[in-house]
């Protein structure tokens, strides 16, 4: 009973600390997770790759939830490896999480994808709403998915009417949620996070009710400039983050208006005052790209560049910050999201 899955890391448009509202996209890093069943193991044993003496309650906690849910209880082993630096604010838990319980799928022998979950009328055969789903901007509200690309919650997926499919990629990004607030992980259960690193694209989400609110996929160039020092987001100051809510309201009509670039922006000024980062990384990046913010609670800082922009360079962005210590990684934008291997 072997599995084997990948998931993404991801960036932050808008972080949920201060408003229990969220929304962040995929990129093109991943964490890998291998799992291996027995039904005669005591419990699940993990271990992480790139730091063996990493606390592994997470991904274990995946497993052991997994197996409850649509095994019988199995134990085991997970192993995950990973391109997404821990504690860097570009998403490892949600990522972990996410291989994890796909993998643990995978082993049960379980099919997983995004088919047989629309909701009521909202979705037709095209994957476009109807009746009075779509406003005039082509945007979706409720529960539908709309001409301009958005989506929420299980109206996500390409074969909507796929009766094939055993658990859909947001029941496993649920799961793995429920994980990380079990472990300690996260203060808002960061399904924002998750589903960015679980379906690609940028999610928008409601973290308390843990609901989808839209997905709409973005083509980006990605600079992604991470400090040596960590940041966990447990630690995070969530008074201080409250405390710029109004800020965060903004954002979340920026986002919800589909100007994720302007929302970004705003939403890393913000959180790097809150949270205690320099703003200057951000000031450096604005004149070259399309948007720029510190990724959730921190350290790394995120510069995205639309392609069809020529005003974005993100060399110069680049070049801006070499000086800083730490690391500087280019990569994409990615639009599917987690996969079984």
């Amino acid at each position: 009973m072997e599995g084997q899955a990948a998931a993404l890391g991801a960036g932050t448009v808008l972080n949920a600390l201060a408003t229990g509202t969220g929304a962040a996209f995929g990129i093109d890093v991943e964490t890998r997770a291998a799992v291996d069943l027995d039904p005669a193991a005591d419990g699940v044993a993990g271990e992480i790759a790139e730091d063996p003496d990493a606390d592994t309650d997470l991904i274990e906690r995946c497993v052991s939830l997994a197996t409850d849910r649509w095994g019988d209880g199995e134990g085991g082993t997970v192993r995950t490896d990973s391109d997404v630096p821990l504690a860097a604010g570009l998403k490892s838990s949600s990522a972990a999480a996410n291989a994890t319980v796909l993998a643990t799928c995978d082993a049960l022998g379980l099919v997983v994808g995004d088919g047989g979950r629309a909701s009521g009328d909202a979705v037709g055969d095209d994957g476009r709403a109807s009746g009075d789903a779509v406003g005039d901007d082509g945007r979706a509200s409720g529960d539908a998915v709309g001409d301009g690309g958005r989506a929420s919650d299980d109206a996500v997926g390409d074969d909507p009417d796929d009766p094939a499919v055993d658990v859909t990629r947001l029941e496993a990004c649920r799961l793995g949620v429920r994980a990380a607030r079990e472990v300690g992980v996260t203060v808002t259960g960061a399904f924002d996070d998750a589903t960015a690193s679980m379906l690609g694209g940028v999610t928008v989400t409601d973290n308390d009710a843990d609901e989808l609110r839209a997905r709409e996929t973005v083509d980006w160039d990605v600079l992604v400039w991470t400090p040596p020092e960590r940041a966990y987001s447990a630690d995070a100051d969530v008074a201080r983050c409250e405390a710029v809510a109004p800020m965060a309201d903004l954002v979340t009509d920026l986002v919800l208006d589909g100007r994720y670039g302007e929302a970004m922006t705003v939403n890393g000024l913000a959180f790097s005052a809150a949270l205690g980062f320099d703003a200057d990384p951000a000031v450096e990046a604005m004149p070259h790209a399309t948007a720029v913010s510190l990724s959730g609670t921190g350290p790394s800082v995120v510069a995205v560049a639309d392609p069809a922009d020529p005003e974005t360079d993100l060399d110069a962005v680049a070049d801006a910050w070499a000086d800083r210590p730490g690391t500087l990684r280019r990569t994409t934008t990615r639009a599917d999201g987690a996969t079984v291997e």
